[in-house]
């Protein structure tokens, strides 16, 4: 515990004196300044405060209470001596008890106080105020209530008598306070009994599954409403979960923010209106609305995680009870786009269900389930509303809808005419500009994680699913493929061979990897995509190769090429996800975990990245909720996807092999037995994980971060050799830079790119990004935008490469550095 100040101890005398007086009123100030002292906490002596108010008179710990209420309510929402009010309440023992009694006006200040707090942990005190109230024939503030209902979802000690409480409450039938709540609450209340009651089944939605009887009653309450109506309602109010709250909950001393997440007794509801939406007639909005209510469900929130996965699942499950193509749309979608694992668990069972009703491999499912959107031919559509034509195209990875009035010519906004005659057409035109955003960057991901998976296509089919797909087409067509063990690209309305022979029929259709082919030959296809002006969705053509080196041959069964780095956790743990990896977060507690593992079920094998959290010496290498902020990587190993798990302690330590029942263990596979394909794409990704999460790509870390420990790895890293995506960088570039308008200045030497500013001259790393400038080599941060602006350098062949863009503009910018005005980089120039 910690000893007190000689401050400390003056204001404990103190406070101890007006116990004594039994001066409540001059006591309240007194106490508040005590915890700003010590921000919240009591210190050794300081429990000689809270024992004497313990052991006090009860009229004195009454005057006491309702002194520490009002005082609440005198405070600023968000100030911090709320926090104190409610740190001491929770502090005294004997005031728990001194709620009995209380004049109405103290307890209408205690029950604010309450309604304030996400939960409130003393059960029978809100079992005691609110049988006082009813004994006083007083309804039960909302706010109250509210407390009450997430308080028995939420504490666990006293939760009969809490469930007894709650059986008896007469309040809303969900609860103020977050925008759709409240927006759902007004409009039913003005709509009839009927909608209320709508609106409380939903709230009955308790179970990870509707049941028969849940439906059953749903259906006829949906009954006695207009299907039309009641959609509109329910997906304007879906629409606006997530939003800020419009009533702030006190913010707790640990843990995360009540304000950044669903409230749990309305999450039940929110539930409900996604089940209700699945029994009416289907419509493509309601799909639309779904699959977004995921992406917010899934947000990630500090300290806990997505906002709320059962509200996430409920709507997947929703959407599988959906039988329409927007509703399978949206569910191939989210499949190619969701990381978080329980809930992919829920959408695979929903597209298994609807493969197998549909009597199609899983595959197929997913290919067939994206919808073309309106698109009349590849990547573009054109729709009369009135005098007025709509030309939606695809352009790259995005939508863009542009107007041409009725003489052709093209007008920059909507015109007036369309937004007054055809309002209904416009919201379903923008709405199609949005769905085929979200999609087209799916369906590249999905298309990206193609490599690994041994699919092949007949040709007719292929190109009904993939080259002349109106959405996919836009993706496909940049790509290259095998047709019978030859190479095609798509240019000038066909597929061609690397001759520029037109290619007609075929029998199967593979997608290409550059792992097998000659050097020679990739190179010309690089040639062949610049010179027909196709830019890839991502790189493939410039995709790195990561063969089996000779220190690799050596070692046998593991690969060192991608150990002893440190990167951020968090980061690399999402990373993780979207390349289909499945990693647990490391905690600073005495438990195990595997390491990160990419399952490979068409080649039987299981890739690992043996980590281990970075245990320094000190708070600032974990988190508020207990996670290390970064991690240590060591090997990659390959092992039948059978084999049993490998773990190691959260903290450090050997990996071992988790053997049950008398299980034999499983060696490692050779790595010279790993398929070049696989091996070539598991290192690719882990390359990327480094890449991008490492802290030695951040320019901040010059000083080597905490107590300077990683001086020498940041600079090794932020200036060493080149890796396999840096070197594809570096061939790009070199191609690149005659084209810039500060060609005349730039030049690329080993590892660096040389720009000639009129001030010094400036190395940029081609790895990390960082700059050294002359003379003598001397640091230069800068810190690039979360967006970096793209420079115009012409033609790309690929899309995707951050720190290719965050270089370019780190050029451009210092090619010109008398016009720079940023104080911070000026002060380092």
């Amino acid at each position: 515990m910690v000893a007190s100040t000689p401050e400390h101890a003056q204001r404990v005398g103190a406070a101890l004196a007006l116990i004594e007086a039994e001066d409540a009123e001059r006591l309240v100030p007194e106490l508040l300044g005590l915890f700003a002292l010590t921000d919240g906490k009591w210190r050794r002596d300081g429990h000689d405060v809270a024992q004497a108010v313990d052991a006090a008179d009860t009229a004195f710990q009454a005057r006491l209470l309702h002194g520490l209420a009002a005082r609440y309510h005198e405070l600023e929402p968000g100030a911090l001596g709320r926090r104190h009010i409610v740190d001491l309440l929770n502090s005294f023992r004997m005031l728990r008890a001194a709620t009995e009694g209380q004049p109405p006006a103290t307890r209408a200040a205690l029950i604010g106080l309450i309604s304030d707090q996400d939960v409130h942990h003393d059960p029978s005190g809100l079992v005691r105020l609110a049988d006082q109230e009813f004994a006083d024939g007083r309804a039960l503030p909302d706010g109250f209530v509210a407390v009450i209902r997430r308080s028995y979802l939420t504490v666990w000690d006293g939760r009969k008598r809490l469930g007894d409480l709650v059986a008896r409450l007469d309040g809303p039938p969900v609860n103020p306070g977050e925008a759709w709540s409240d927006t759902a609450l007004a409009e039913a209340a003005e709509l009839g009994d009927d909608w209320l009651r709508l609106l409380a089944h939903a709230a009955t939605a308790t179970s990870a599954r509707p049941s028969a009887k849940w439906d059953r009653t749903g259906r006829a309450l949906l009954a006695a409403l207009d299907a039309d109506e009641v959609r509109e309602r329910l997906l304007s109010w879906l629409r606006l979960a997530g939003r800020p709250r419009t009533a702030l909950l006190l913010e707790p001393r640990y843990g995360p923010s009540p304000n950044a997440t669903f409230d749990p007794y309305n999450a039940d509801a929110l539930r409900g209106l996604a089940w209700l939406l699945s029994l009416l007639p289907a419509h493509p909005g309601t799909a639309r609305t779904l699959g977004a209510l995921v992406g917010t469900a899934l947000r990630k929130v500090a300290g806990l995680g997505p906002v709320n996965p059962k509200v996430a699942n409920a709507a997947v499950i929703a959407l599988g009870r959906i039988d329409d193509e927007p509703a399978l749309a949206e569910l191939a979608r989210l499949a190619a786009r969701v990381t978080f694992k329980g809930t992919l668990k829920v959408l695979s069972t929903a597209l298994d269900a609807r493969a197998e009703a549909m009597g199609r491999s899983r595959e197929e499912i997913e290919e067939l389930a994206v919808p073309g959107y309106g698109l009349t031919e590849v990547g573009r559509a054109r729709h009369r509303l009135g005098e007025v034509t709509a030309l939606l195209e695809v352009r790259g990875a995005k939508a863009v809808l542009n107007w041409h009035n009725a003489s052709g010519k093209a007008v920059r906004s909507v015109p007036a005419a369309v937004r007054r005659d055809h309002a209904d057409e416009l919201k379903e035109l923008k709405a199609a500009v949005k769905d085929i955003d979200r999609m087209l960057s799916a369906q590249s991901e999905r298309l990206d994680r193609q490599f690994l998976s041994r699919r092949t296509w007949p040709y007719a089919a292929w190109r009904e699913r993939y080259l002349d797909h109106p959405l996919v087409g836009t993706l496909a067509r940049r790509l290259l493929w095998t047709v019978d063990g030859g190479t095609v690209g798509y240019a000038d309305g066909e597929l061609r061979t690397l001759a520029d022979a037109p290619v007609t029929e075929g029998g199967r259709v593979e997608l290409w990897h550059p792992v097998g082919h000659e050097p020679a030959e990739i190179v010309a296809w690089r040639d062949w995509l610049e010179r027909h002006g196709i830019t890839q969705p991502f790189k493939q053509a410039h995709r790195e190769v990561y063969l089996l080196t000779d220190a690799e041959r050596a070692t046998g069964t593991y690969s060192n090429r991608f150990a002893a780095h440190f990167l951020r956790q968090h980061q690399f743990h999402s990373l993780a996800a979207i390349r289909g990896w499945h990693d647990k977060l490391r905690l600073a507690v005495d438990d195990e975990a595997p390491p990160a593992v990419r399952e490979l079920p068409q080649w039987g094998l299981r890739a690992e990245y043996w980590i281990t959290g970075d245990d320094g010496a000190d708070h600032e290498y974990i988190t508020d909720s207990g996670s290390f902020l970064r991690l240590r990587t060591d090997q990659v190993r390959f092992y039948p996807i059978d084999a049993p798990q490998n773990s190691a302690h959260c903290c450090g330590g050997e990996y071992r092999m988790w053997l049950r029942d008398g299980t034999d263990p499983v060696d490692p596979v050779p790595l010279a037995d790993v398929p070049p394909l696989v091996l070539s794409e598991v290192l690719r990704d882990v390359d990327l994980f480094v890449g991008v999460a490492s802290i030695g790509n951040d320019p901040t870390w010059q000083d080597g971060g905490p107590d300077g420990r990683f001086r020498e790895y940041w600079t090794s890293y932020g200036f060493g050799e080149l890796g396999a995506s840096a070197e594809t960088r570096r061939a790009l570039l070199e191609r690149l830079v005659p084209r810039l308008a500060i060609a005349d200045r730039c030049t690329i030497e080993g590892r660096f790119l040389h720009v000639q500013g009129d001030r010094h001259t400036y190395k940029i790393h081609l790895g990390s990004g960082n700059i050294l400038r002359t003379p003598n080599d001397q640091y230069l941060c800068i810190v690039p935008k979360s967006t970096p602006p793209a420079p115009q350098p012409g033609y790309l062949p690929y899309a995707g490469d951050r720190l290719l863009a965050v270089i370019l503009s780190k050029a451009m910018m210092l090619a010109d550095d008398t016009k720079i005005t940023d104080p911070t980089i000026l002060s380092q120039l």
